[in-house]
């Protein structure tokens, strides 16, 4: 068995702290929220809290724009709110876990107000600068946020890079005083107390030097700037420096989100000699899954096809046996809702389906990540107008498509945010049926799902059979089990359409999962039929979502996993109480 750690076998809960819990009425959630509602996350059985953003932020991007690494967000409270927040989570056995940006900042951060006064100013290296080509952008490469990623600067005459939004600068990792300044804020953190970073677009840190044009799409005015700025020729010289000056001096865990990363580089991210990170985010499940449902750019109304979804999960599960940790999870604050996404959000299936998404990701190898009210079975938000977002990722989208090149209709790109907008992930926790879901007593920054009278964190308590309990279970048995965290991974029925199933083996014990993502009876003959006589019985059922099973069959939706003790006979055969059993 592979060397254990405390992040392999910890579940990570991820709060949007905007959207958590507002504590003082003025519709934006903040630290004391998050700490007032600390005894429902113990309940639940979390481990680790990761916290989006909380640092001083003039909230382009919804804190991940950073003028002060320092300084806690104004509407979120006080460093005194955080101390007392990360005291109080401590004391229930818990960690906390902080969002690190530092790709970018803030174009209101003091290095960039001082890079942009003058050519020789002592920050001007902080940040990529570029003199114009023929009197325009240096380079075609597009913005993540749409348009291009450089800005003119009337200043200095020259632009600057952003791969994100205008107002956020990429900073110049070339510079080695900007890699000391970043070692620097991580370290304070450190010596406050927190117990780890995720960290925000950790490959996109180094970019090739040449900034060459990127490949453009027919009819398109920018380029791809993948093949220069993302995995770039020094990513991992970076991380090897920022681990020997920050991250190992600590006990802490560490994980990166790495768009557009392949396994064979996730091996080097996550290499077991500890010399990076402990773990990346990969997106091929989120953004390859509906691939060829494609509308328009990233944006697509399709449902993904859980045969692409299984291929693309099992690769990596196989692929990093032995050689990277993995991360798991279904969804975040950029990803809509996963039971919406992946699964039924019908009231006759939602919560089935919700509980087969979680035992089908949650028996996987790899560190489980639960983002706010995926454990209540939280939906996509019904958005009727571009007034009801406030995500610069849809708002742009939606000009640059419709507005101004008029290549979709307005009702189409509205189906598509409804879809996969991020915004579905950013809508208040929801916590009772009183006005405001509970979240404030004022008015909230973004609406609330208006079925939140029937989906609620309240209702949820109060019903042994909801999807939380559900989740408290599968995360007790993460903690119960060694199977479930360090048994190896192989991939069982890859022919079929409708059941993704797998099983885990450690030593002389086979866990088997077997999850229907369909709404109709599927024939499976994974499991031995039931006997009556429990004492003969060779299998052990950890969860399911079905009080009762039919013989042979998985039902609507339906999930199972069950403990085997087994002896090996042959490659698919294993003896189970003087049974042979064939997966």
């Amino acid at each position: 068995m592979e060397e254990r750690k405390w992040w392999k076998e910890s579940v990570i809960y991820q709060i949007y702290p905007r959207s958590f819990a507002d504590s003082n009425g003025d519709g934006i959630g903040d630290l004391n929220g998050i700490t007032e509602h600390l005894p429902y996350l113990e309940k639940l059985g979390v481990d680790v809290l990761w916290l989006s953003p909380v640092y001083r932020s003039p909230n382009d991007d919804n804190g991940y724009d950073i003028s002060d690494y320092r300084s806690i967000m104004t509407e979120f409270g006080s460093m005194e709110d955080f101390d007392r927040l990360l005291a109080e989570v401590h004391a229930r056995g818990m960690k906390i876990v902080m969002d690190l940006v530092v790709n970018h900042t803030s174009d209101e951060h003091p290095w960039f107000i001082e890079s942009r006064k003058s050519k020789d100013n002592p920050y001007r290296n902080y940040y990529i600068w570029k003199d114009p080509r023929d009197g325009h952008e240096p380079n075609n490469w597009r913005s993540c946020f749409s348009g291009s990623a450089w800005e003119y600067c009337e200043e200095t005459g020259m632009y600057y890079l952003h791969l994100f939004s205008k107002k956020q600068p990429d900073l110049n990792w070339e510079n080695p005083q900007v890699r000391r300044e970043v070692y620097d804020l991580m370290t304070w953190w450190c010596e406050k107390g927190i117990d780890g970073f995720r960290m925000d677009v950790v490959n996109l840190f180094s970019k090739d030097q040449r900034f060459p044009d990127g490949i453009t799409l027919p009819g398109e005015k920018y380029g791809d700037f993948s093949p220069y700025a993302v995995n770039g020729p020094r990513i991992h010289e970076f991380l090897q420096e920022m681990n020997r000056e920050v991250l190992s001096k600590y006990d802490i865990m560490t994980v990166g989100e790495a768009g557009g990363v392949t396994t064979d580089e996730a091996k080097k991210y996550a290499a077991p000699d500890g010399s990076e990170l402990n773990m990346v985010f990969h997106f091929e499940h989120t953004d390859g899954a509906a691939a060829d449902q494609k509308v328009i750019g990233k944006w697509d109304h399709g449902k993904p096809r859980m045969p692409v979804i299984r291929r693309i999960l099992n690769k990596w599960q196989l692929q990093l046996e032995g050689k990277a940790w993995g991360s798991l999870y279904w969804d975040n604050h950029d990803q809509p809702r996963a039971v919406s996404r992946f699964g039924n959000d019908t009231p006759n299936w939602r919560v089935l389906s919700a509980k087969m998404l979680a035992t089908c990701l949650h028996m996987q190898k790899g560190t489980p990540y639960i983002y706010q009210g995926e454990e209540l079975g939280m939906t996509n938000m019904p958005f009727s107008s571009l007034e009801d977002c406030r995500d610069i990722e849809s708002i742009n989208a939606y000009r640059q498509y419709v507005t101004e090149k008029k290549l979709i209709s307005g009702e189409e790109m509205m189906e598509c945010i409804r879809t996969i907008g991020r915004d579905n992930a950013r809508t208040p926790m929801q916590w009772d049926s009183s006005e405001n879901a509970g979240f404030t007593t004022g008015t909230p920054w973004i609406m609330v799902n208006p079925n939140y009278t029937e989906i609620n964190a309240e209702a949820a308590l109060a019903d042994p059979d909801s999807v939380f309990y559900y989740y408290q279970k599968l995360i007790r048995l993460r903690h119960d089990h060694t199977i479930v965290v360090y048994g190896t991974f192989e991939p069982l029925l890859m022919e079929s359409d409708s059941i993704y199933a797998y099983r885990r083996i450690l030593d002389d014990h086979t866990l088997v999962v077997a999850c229907n993502w369909t709404d109709q009876d599927q024939p499976c003959a994974l499991f031995p039929e039931d006997d009556a006589d429990s004492r003969t019985n060779p299998a052990k059922e950890l969860i399911s979502n079905y009080a009762s099973h039919k013989a042979g069959i998985l039902q609507p939706y339906e999930a199972r996993a069950v403990l085997f003790h087994i002896s090996k006979q042959s490659p698919d055969t294993w003896s189970c109480a003087g049974r042979d059993i064939r997966f």
